[in-house]
């Protein structure tokens, strides 16, 4: 399904795939021979999603892209089903795992690995090559890698990096009503959205037709 938001329609080329099954919402640019399987969602809220050429998106993973947090997949990467990338960049050749999670300003090297369920904390940086092992978490600039078990570690790194301002535009203390009421109103720009058709030029591209 292809849709366009706030005004922005998605482009895809007529070497790339998208499943039937899968969402393209908004600002979304495929790369040439891209491939987007069953149930991926691609959305580019008030922002953009760019993804580089022969990288696959796999089944049921997400891929969010914001202002100020564009969300940039290079070329010849894997997203494992169920990955999380929000608002963050991966260079090429880059692997993201099963139930990986990228948060937003986060930043994969080229050729580095966030492997399953392993997490890139917000205004992270992976250098290249690098690897995230299974269930890991890697935070900092440069990040830090931490087994789950050692929270305290985490948060003493991660408390600086100001996960509400950066994900949600608050200081931290901000009272979740406050932030709902924020988030609902920016996601309700949604019920105006126009889903696009097959037969529309934004979805076939140019297929040699």
């Amino acid at each position: 399904m292809l849709i366009e938001h706030r005004g922005r329609r998605p482009v895809v080329p007529g070497s790339a795939y998208v499943a039937p099954s899968a969402t393209l919402c908004g600002a979304v640019v495929l790369g040439e021979g891209a491939r987007v399987l069953h149930g991926a969602v691609l959305t580019a809220e008030d922002g953009e999603v760019r993804v580089g050429a022969d990288t696959v998106v796999m089944e049921n993973a997400l891929v969010r892209g914001r202002s100020g947090h564009t969300a940039v997949i290079g070329d010849a990467v894997m997203i494992g089903p169920h990955a999380h990338v929000n608002g963050a960049t991966v260079g090429d050749e880059a692997f993201i795992a099963t139930g990986a999670s990228l948060f937003p300003g986060a930043v994969v090297g080229a050729g580095a690995e966030v492997r399953i369920n392993g997490v890139l904390q917000v205004n992270s940086r992976l250098a290249p090559g690098a690897v995230v092992p299974i269930g890991w978490i890697a935070v900092g600039d440069p990040a830090q890698l931490f087994s789950p078990d050692r929270h305290d570690d985490i948060w003493a790194v991660q408390r600086e990096l100001d996960f509400p301002g950066t994900v949600y535009g608050v200081p931290r203390g901000t009272s979740m009503r406050e932030i709902m009421a924020r988030q609902s109103a920016f996601y309700g720009s949604h019920r105006h959205d126009l889903v696009l058709s097959e037969t529309n030029e934004v979805w076939r591209g140019d297929r040699g037709e």
